[in-house]
């Protein structure tokens, strides 16, 4: 987790010459991606999230990732992977919503040959390919109701069974689930089973959008610069004051296509504002009451609380999130007439 904008600081090896971050102990890579490979978190509520999934990255429970479309879902499910007992075995994907019903099941579960029309031999199903690794089962909440079913089954028994067969057998997989929708409403609407969902939520990790973590955007920016091996790896002052005075409805992968766009035009120099795309140097501002200003000390309260909130109460972690010491945070608390729990 790019945690400070000096890395070599914040980092301290780890096994194989890999690095651990000093703030919440994870392995920053998120190997098997082309894109976004790390988790950057120098903003107070990605560095809140990353140490409330330090603990979970350790455990076989489930995991349900929520977040915007675009903010990185499956780049914190494979560090979660990456940071796990399974982290040697696979790490394997589907998108529930990509495939129909009958598509789902043999491509979860496997097929016996003559299983359906097409079936002309067995195969392998995802629960089958990823044993004694992790499988992320990502739109969660568009799995069809049947299927959901048989989800709540393999979860509960540790068992499958191939599409056309008869015979269980059992299966060592751990399961992750991306959705941006909020599954209690799913439930409330019966499009979701609530067997499943109190099954699956054993642990819920909620990724903040990209206009709540500006502090990220440079450093998000500078690694997809270089993973498009641009010439000169910089932008210009005017380019990185329009990539962070930006909105990113689109979030992370908005940003990381914002910045593809500027590296092509930008040739062999720079990345200047006039290579970004039309959207981030001249956004169209919603219609809303301007923000009313406010004093400091109020707006650092109202942080000082929501960091506090995010860690569970624990000082320690606050103020390592916050960037300061145990006995400044202190000050701030009883300063700010801040109800804490003892």
């Amino acid at each position: 987790m790019e945690h400070e904008s000096r890395p070599a600081s914040c980092l301290v090896p780890f096994e194989k010459g890999t690095k651990l971050c000093s703030i919440c102990r994870l392995v920053p890579e998120a190997p098997g991606l082309r894109r976004c490979a790390r988790v950057v978190a120098e903003s107070a509520p990605m560095r809140a999230l990353m140490l409330r999934a330090a603990p979970i990255a350790a455990s076989d429970a489930p995991v349900i990732i929520r977040g915007e479309s675009g903010t990185g879902k499956e780049v914190l499910a494979r560090a979660l992977h990456a940071n796990s007992p399974r982290r040697a075995k696979p790490f394997l994907a589907v998108n529930v919503a990509a495939l129909p019903g009958e598509l789902l099941e043999s491509e979860l579960f496997g097929h016996t040959k003559g299983a359906f029309t097409g079936a002309g031999a067995p195969k392998r199903g995802l629960f089958e390919a990823a044993e004694g690794g992790t499988l992320l089962l990502d739109e969660i909440a568009e799995m069809p109701r049947p299927l959901q079913a048989k989800l709540l089954r393999a979860l509960q028994d540790g068992e499958i069974r191939r599409v056309g067969d008869t015979r269980p057998f059992s299966v060592d997989v751990r399961i992750l689930c991306a959705t941006n929708q909020d599954l209690r409403t799913c439930v409330a609407e019966r499009r979701f089973r609530e067997d499943l969902f109190y099954r699956l939520r054993v642990f819920t990790l909620v990724l903040p959008p990209l206009r709540e973590r500006k502090e990220d955007i440079p450093a998000l920016a500078q690694m997809f610069l270089e993973q498009e091996g641009h010439a000169t790896g910089r932008f210009t002052p005017r380019a990185r004051a329009a990539l962070e005075g930006s909105r990113w409805p689109g979030n992370v992968r908005e940003l990381a296509n914002a910045v593809k766009h500027g590296a092509v035009l930008a040739g062999n120099g720079d990345v200047d504002v006039a290579h970004l795309p039309e959207e981030v140097t001249s956004p169209e501002l919603p219609a809303s009451s301007p923000t009313p200003l406010r004093p400091l000390a109020e707006v650092e309260r109202e942080h000082v609380i929501r960091v506090l909130e995010a860690c569970g109460g624990r000082q320690i972690d606050a103020a390592r999130v916050l960037g300061i010491g145990r006995t400044t945070l202190w000050r701030k608390i009883r300063d700010f007439g801040i109800e804490v729990d003892e």
